[in-house]
């Protein structure tokens, strides 16, 4: 297979190698030749990009070192991940959070940037540039095999290459392999059909630099406040947060090379694009509506057919406030008495209890209130809640308890007992401590 050296000459040395030798080849000339514009002498301190670029080879290495470290049946990566991209300054982290309710997510982000620590590696990213294929593609693989993220987790700046991509999408390839692999095997269960969802917030050039500056002003900010009151703890500046041309140089490479492979997962995954303009709530809307369909590429075609006829979410929530006013002018138009009743039963009963339970913001109560038997008693009180804000379940329990004994042949007799067990959940208030 074709290997593509992107500097072949001195594709055994380190950058560090290359960086000393031409310091020492610059101090054996002249001194009228050693001078340098201040230019030139950054692209020499910049690094050099020497590794090999050939997706396959890197896949191959990487999951080589994940067997021998593992052991090919200890290969099991989560079920469903996010794979959330953008622009420098597009929010990643802050939607990270939004990803992560919406899809009932518990573990904390793969956070790329927190993977690589390297003195080299943060050498490249201050420089604007990217950290090689491999060690990122080896981290990033190595991080989803924790077992706290077999549900699901979101990965955040991965793939941001062509490179990386090219490993994605062999990554996708090579799990459904290992999936018909152990289809019939007694650990077939540790290898589910993967879901890839590619995410990706875009602003332009002049945004993403006003918004990267403006973190880097807050962040200082930030930093001298807590230096001078010993309270809080000091942000990490990115250099690109600091510099207009570097921040620009990090969007370049942004749009040159992460935001062109990007687009290439279209037609294989499902594939988000999301305008990260605005405020942080609009955006948050415009996440969760691309995310909210997700049927057609998670299941196989005749388990999606069986349950198309079922209506979404969206579509029940669109006039739920609109049928709910319905309901309660008809409850109160037809079954009057009975509206009324209940009405005052939560007032009297369990609006105390609620009120008590007012911190948590999580009550249950019980009743055996005769209204209960009536059909529509359990719907009005649900809707009654829903109307006030609240969130309310009812579950009925049915209890045989002893009612009488028969004198002559001491067996006892039972009646049953009904019990409304209600739920209730709203937003509860926070202790404020000095």
């Amino acid at each position: 297979m074709k290997q593509i050296l992107c500097y072949n000459p001195v594709f055994n040395r380190s950058p560090e190698h290359d960086m000393a030798s031409a310091d020492t080849a610059k101090d054996e000339k002249p001194a009228s030749s050693r001078a340098a514009s201040p230019k030139n002498n950054a692209e020499a301190q910049r690094p050099q990009d020497l590794e090999i670029k050939d997706a396959q080879l890197i896949f191959n290495s990487v999951w080589n070192e994940l067997e021998q470290e593992y052991g090919r049946e200890n290969l099991i990566f989560p079920k469903e991940i996010h794979w959330l991209n953008g622009a420098p300054g597009a929010g990643k982290g802050t939607h990270t959070r939004t990803l992560m309710e919406f899809r009932d997510f518990t573990e904390a982000p793969i956070v790329v940037s927190e993977l690589l620590k390297s003195p080299e590696a943060k050498k490249r990213i201050d420089a604007g540039m990217l950290v090689g294929d491999k060690e990122v593609t080896l981290l990033v693989f190595q991080a989803l095999l924790d077992q706290r993220f077999q549900s699901g987790v979101v990965v955040d700046g991965y793939p941001r290459s062509k490179v990386q991509v090219e490993c994605l999408k062999l990554l996708y390839h090579r799990l459904n392999e290992m999936r018909s692999e152990y289809r019939d095997t007694l650990i077939s269960s540790r290898f589910p059909k993967p879901q890839f969802h590619i995410i990706v917030l875009f602003i332009d050039e002049d945004e993403s630099i006003k918004r990267q500056l403006l973190r880097g002003v807050k962040a200082a900010e930030h930093n001298r406040e807590v230096e001078a009151s010993g309270m809080g703890e000091l942000k990490e500046i990115r250099k690109t947060d600091l510099n207009e041309d570097a921040a620009r140089r990090r969007y370049r490479t942004f749009k040159d090379v992460t935001y062109d492979a990007l687009k290439s997962l279209r037609e294989v995954f499902h594939y988000h694009y999301v305008n990260a303009y605005g405020s942080i709530d609009k955006v948050r809307e415009r996440v969760i509506k691309e995310l909210q369909y997700q049927s057609t590429l998670e299941l196989e075609q005749e388990t999606f057919d069986t349950l198309s006829h079922l209506p979404l979410a969206s579509q029940i929530i669109m006039h739920a406030r609109q049928e709910l006013v319905k309901r309660l002018d008809s409850y109160q138009q037809q079954e009057g008495e009975v509206f009324c009743e209940i009405v005052k039963l939560v007032g009297d009963k369990f609006m105390p209890i609620i009120e008590r339970h007012s911190i948590p913001g999580y009550a249950i109560v019980n009743s055996e209130h005769e209204v209960f038997n009536h059909p529509l008693a359990t719907a009005m009180l649900l809707d009654i809640f829903s109307e006030r804000g609240y969130y309310a379940t009812v579950d009925i329990q049915l209890e045989e308890i002893p009612h009488k004994v028969d004198p002559k042949t001491f067996k006892i007799e039972t009646r049953t007992k009904r019990v409304v067990r209600v739920h209730v959940r709203f937003s509860g208030s926070e202790i404020r401590r000095g």
